[in-house]
């Protein structure tokens, strides 16, 4: 794990804005896992069937690590918290993808976000002006949630969804960087650590709320992406001077959490529709009734 500007307020406030209108969103259906377009093959199997564009392709490039084939971890794995990350294993639902000619399984887009809710909760990223959609960004920027096997220019591993390096992964308690539930609790408190660094940085800095909320996520993927040194040299002004991954991983960060409010609006909006189809299913039998 050494290894544009979109408002915080845009896709935070997406998340909350749900009308029948985001129900038509259901019918176009939620992006796959590469950002490109996905064809719905049979159930539990999403297929990539063009590349990705944009800064899609760029987040692409920024991965950099080689896939392998992954699946999901046994039960039991965690250190802590085994009763509650049992219980995230037992809901999630795995999905197939295809990157290049490797055949591999990534998380559905409703286990994602149940993943990144359970993490930033827990490890208290709201207390530092951090939300589900910021793990779920990170996660994007990493691996675009499929779990592989990566490595720092200097060789050392970068292992499981969230791409901690061995010793890292030790400091953090992570005992299974293969397990993503584990994982991205662990990246979570990562994130939090990253955040108060960051605000460190931003303090005594006039800054208005939307920069500032900008600023400091900018800090979050540079604590996640860089070495000490690679961090040391980010001064709040010269984020266009840090290395064109890093770059990479703010951009592919920023998208990530859109792409998560997307996703949240989208459930919302569905939830809402059933509640309508079930209100009226209820007042028609009502009505037959009498």
């Amino acid at each position: 794990m050494t290894s544009a500007s979109v408002k915080w307020a845009a896709y935070s406030g997406a998340a909350g804005f749900v009308t029948v209108g985001l129900a038509s969103l259901l019918l176009i259906g939620p992006k796959g896992p590469l950002h490109g377009q996905v064809k719905l093959q049979e159930a539990g199997s999403v297929v990539a069937t063009s590349a990705p564009r944009g800064a899609a392709r760029q987040r692409v490039a920024a991965a950099a690590p080689r896939p392998v084939h992954a699946v999901p971890v046994a039960a039991g794995t965690a250190p802590v918290a085994n009763g509650h990350y049992d219980q995230l294993r037992s809901r999630l639902r795995w999905v197939q993808t295809r990157i290049g000619g490797d055949e591999l399984l990534t998380p559905d887009l409703h286990s994602r976000v149940l993943l990144a809710k359970s993490a930033a909760e827990r490890a208290g990223l709201e207390e530092v002006g951090l939300s589900f959609m910021d793990v779920y960004g990170i996660i994007s920027a990493e691996t675009s949630w499929v779990p592989r096997l990566g490595a720092s220019k200097d060789g050392t591993p970068n292992l499981g969804i969230a791409q901690f390096e061995p010793a890292t992964a030790r400091l953090l308690g992570l005992r299974n960087p293969d397990d993503p539930v584990e994982a991205i609790h662990a990246a979570a408190v990562l994130m939090k650590e990253a955040a108060q660094w960051s605000a460190d940085r931003l303090d005594g800095l006039k800054l208005g709320a939307g920069e500032r909320a900008t600023k400091l996520r900018e800090g979050v993927s540079i604590y996640y992406n860089l070495s000490s040194k690679g961090r040391a040299r980010w001064n709040v002004h010269n984020t266009r001077q840090l290395p064109r991954e890093t770059q990479l991983h703010i951009l592919n960060a920023r998208l990530g959490a859109e792409e998560a409010a997307l996703h949240e609006a989208q459930m919302r909006a569905a939830a809402f529709r059933r509640r309508h189809d079930d209100a009226v299913l209820t007042a028609g039998n009502a009505a037959a009734g009498g």
